[in-house]
C-alpha cells in the first residue's frame, strides 16, 4: 500500500479555505480517482513542536492506494481538473510525497 501526502506549508499571508478543501476538493479527488483511492484523510494544522508554535503545515491530505502505479494511472487523466481546482481554496503550492506504508495499526491491533 502507498500513501500520497499533499502538504501545504503555513506561510504568512497565504489563503487556505479549509471548508472548500474538505467539502469540495477532496470529494472531487476521491470521485475522479475511483477505486484507486482506498480512503483519504484531511488534516488541519493546529500547532508546531510546542503548543505556542505555529503549525508547519496549514493543511494536508493523505490518499491511500494499492500501488503508485494504480494511483498515477487514475490521477493522470484528471490531473488538469484536479490541479486547476487548487486556486479555489489556496494561494499555496502543494508539496507532494509518495510513501510506502510499512506499518499500520488500529488500536488493539499491534
Amino acid at each position: 500500500m502507498i500513501k500520497v501526502s499533499v502538504l501545504y506549508a503555513n506561510e504568512p499571508g497565504a489563503r487556505f479555505d479549509h471548508d472548500y478543501y474538505r467539502d469540495r476538493h477532496m470529494p472531487l479527488v476521491q470521485e475522479r480517482l475511483g477505486a484507486a483511492c482506498l480512503f483519504y484523510t484531511v488534516d488541519k494544522g493546529l500547532s508546531g513542536g510546542s503548543p505556542s508554535d505555529a503549525p508547519t503545515y496549514v493543511a494536508m491530505c493523505h490518499i491511500f492506494s494499492e500501488s503508485a502505479d494504480a494511483f498515477w494511472a487514475a490521477f493522470g487523466p484528471h490531473a488538469g481538473e484536479i490541479v486547476a481546482d487548487i486556486a479555489n481554496y489556496t494561494t499555496l503550492a502543494p508539496v507532494i510525497q509518495v510513501s510506502e506504508v510499512v506499518v499500520g495499526a488500529a488500536p488493539g491491533q499491534g
